[in-house]
């Protein structure tokens, strides 16, 4: 019974959400207040519904419903409780509930937030993110209903989850990814309520900004999750693969932080504005791009959920008559929204064009590379593969005058810049950068190589162009330290963004050109050396979990004679499927990261060992983690709180 209230909530919302694209907009244009009211209470009702369709398939998942298709093929008796949870989104029908499940969520946020907007500008942004919530409705009802019975027959048991995403990373990936990919829908709502109204100024961006930049956050945190996850549970010792699936949620996140510059020039200057709506349409639209690669079988990949072809067609063409659509729109309309700033070659504004560019270009390769290889192979041409040399190089020319713009614009001027003042402040912050460079390199390497060079300079290049800036900034009118404590919120958002993508440079620097890789053979009792470390394999005991078998690995780990840890690595057997995973043991530190994956069992009783040394790999995530803290630093400026937004010319 529960299941089938579950399928009348979810067939509610459907239609409260119809109603909540169509009735507002017919009181817009018809003059109607009661319609134009209504588009709050339809988007807060249509949550209280799919949130009940969530709540509802959480709890058949707890109580072991096995007459729910989607949870007998999906879950288990002995799966632990959190694992039942989080499998809820761990296959398609229940990953499509989640986005529309936080797409009511972000839509009610709007709802509520607003009251200082005009309410004929919410109701038109409503009505949107509405139209998207009935897409994505009509798709779960018809393609991927997860309340479907397996009446008259239904397994004792479920078939398990699948042991790869017995994991926390489950619990918290997909959910903050989401997050990010369905938060691009309110700046793509806004962005086409101001073409609707064919006018956008300053204070659209002002406003439009924080939820951009929420949105940004979680995908910036869900990204790093997953890279982190895929890290320390496949055992292959890498943080990012190129998979396909990686490169869907990549996209969105490169055009969206074109994106979030872009709106901030617009902000301060009233410059870019129809670029800006383009870049709002073109995150949105990849983020269902993304969609469409990982749920319509078209891609191979462990991330993929569906081959069904009935959903992919029904998502290909839901994509298509969102971005088509909007493309349309922007093309009859792009020609109203004008900038009103002007601006010299040399500027601020400039540099921020040019590294807008440079991230489009990096997603124009990211997404040739992705579906290039589909395309060769459904034109009957073959089989080709596109792989990591391939973005490694692509990126490497793109990543070196990015960073250069990027730590060269925040001393540059809005409007107008004096090259004359430029000499001094590049000067300094380029000799500075190359003698931390030098001194980096000679204290935490052993040996040289160009590539290292040119990635951990560019890092510190950001570094110190940042830290000159701040010293300008600060002591423009007062001491150092009384000037730094005058800086707003949103200054220290630009300069710890900034630093966290140098953080990430450095990482990624470090971990492609240093890492050391072993596979060795070793029995109990053995040791191997790797480097100025000595690993023992001391102990091999059994393994019992609530759902798994196995056995560990007790390693002891000396440097340069002297014991620094004892490490366990599991090789685990999930009783279910008799499915073999390998659990990696990990002793992680600020420079390097020691890293043992156990393989198989051979014929004399040895067994398999792949050690991993991994310098500075935590750099790649200690960098995302202070982006997205900057982004929160940006939304708490006092310029969006407590302080009555100018909605003249508002959209």
């Amino acid at each position: 019974m529960l299941a089938e209230i579950g399928q009348l909530a979810l067939a509610i919302a459907c239609m409260l959400a119809l109603l909540q694209a169509i009735y507002p907009l017919y009181g817009i244009y018809s003059g109607h207040q009661g319609a134009i009211r209504s588009a709050k209470t339809f988007t807060l009702l249509q949550c209280v519904f799919v949130t009940l369709a969530f709540v509802i398939l959480s709890y058949l998942f707890l109580i072991n419903d096995f007459t729910v298709t989607y949870i007998a093929l999906n879950s288990n008796s002995a799966l632990p409780w959190y694992y039942r949870l989080s499998a809820v989104w761990g296959a398609h029908e229940g990953s499509l509930l989640l986005w529309v499940f936080l797409l009511s969520l972000w839509s009610s946020a709007v709802a509520l937030l607003s009251k200082r907007l005009p309410i004929e500008s919410i109701a038109r942004v409503l009505a949107i993110l509405g139209l998207l919530s009935l897409g994505f409705y009509l798709f779960v009802l018809f393609t991927s209903n997860p309340f479907l019975r397996t009446l008259p027959y239904f397994p004792v048991d479920g078939r398990d989850l699948n042991p790869l995403l017995q994991d926390v990373g489950l619990i918290i990936h997909p959910p903050m990814l989401y997050m990010g990919y369905v938060g691009f829908s309110v700046a793509f709502a806004f962005a086409i309520a101001a073409l609707m109204e064919g006018r956008l100024d300053s204070a659209w961006a002002k406003w439009s900004r924080p939820w951009t930049m929420a949105a940004w956050i979680f995908l910036t945190l869900g990204i790093a999750l997953g890279s982190w996850w895929a890290y320390y549970e496949l055992g292959w010792g890498g943080w990012w693969f190129w998979d396909p699936v990686e490169n869907a949620s990549l996209m969105p996140w490169l055009v969206g932080t074109a994106l979030i510059h872009s709106l901030a020039v617009s902000e301060k200057r009233g410059v870019f504005k129809s670029w800006t709506v383009l870049l709002a349409i073109s995150t949105f639209s990849l983020s269902l791009l993304g969609t469409f690669l990982v749920r319509s079988g078209v891609l191979v990949s462990v991330h993929a959920f569906a081959s069904d072809p009935t959903r992919g067609l029904f998502i290909l063409v839901f994509l298509i008559l969102v971005v088509g659509g909007s493309l349309l729109l922007f093309a009859l309309k792009g020609s109203t929204v004008k900038s009103r700033g002007h601006y010299a070659l040399l500027s601020r504004e400039t540099f921020l064009l040019i590294n807008n560019i440079l991230l489009i270009a990096a997603v124009i390769v990211v997404l040739l590379g992705t579906l290039l290889p589909l395309v060769h192979k459904q034109m009957g041409l073959g089989s080709i593969s596109i792989g990591e040399p391939f973005f490694n190089r692509m990126f490497s020319l793109l990543i070196v005058p990015f960073a250069l713009f990027l730590g060269a614009a925040p001393l540059l001027r809005w409007k107008r810049q004096n090259i004359n003042e430029l000499f001094k402040p590049f000067v300094h912050s380029l000799l500075l950068s190359i003698v931390a460079t030098l001194l980096f390199l000679y204290v935490f390497t052993s040996h040289f190589t160009w590539l290292a060079l040119m990635g951990v300079f560019l890092g510190f290049w950001i570094v110190m162009t940042v830290g000159y800036e701040l010293y300008l900034r600060a002591t423009h009118r007062f001491n150092l330290f009384k000037g730094l404590t005058k800086l707003g919120y949103s200054h220290w958002a630009m300069s710890l963004g900034h630093l966290g993508f140098a953080v990430l440079i450095i990482g990624i620097t470090m971990t492609q050109n240093f890492s050391i890789e072993r596979d060795i053979k070793l029995a109990v009792g053995e040791s191997v050396f790797f480097g100025n470390y000595t690993f023992d394999f001391d102990a091999l005991e059994p393994l019992v979990g609530e759902n798994y078998t196995g056995s560990m690995g007790i390693f002891n780990v000396k440097q340069n004679g002297k014991y620094i840890t004892t490490m366990q690595a599991e090789k685990r057997i999930y009783s279910v499927q008799g499915m073999p995973m390998t659990e990696v043991a990990i002793d992680a530190g600020i420079t390097r990261d020691l890293y043992i994956a156990m393989g198989e069992m051979l014929e004399d009783g040895s067994w398999a060992v792949r050690i991993y040394y991994k310098p500075f790999i935590r750099w790649i995530w200690f960098g995302p983690l202070l982006m997205a803290f900057s982004g929160l630093l940006m939304m708490l400026d006092s310029r969006y709180r407590n302080k009555k937004t100018n909605v003249k010319g508002l959209i």
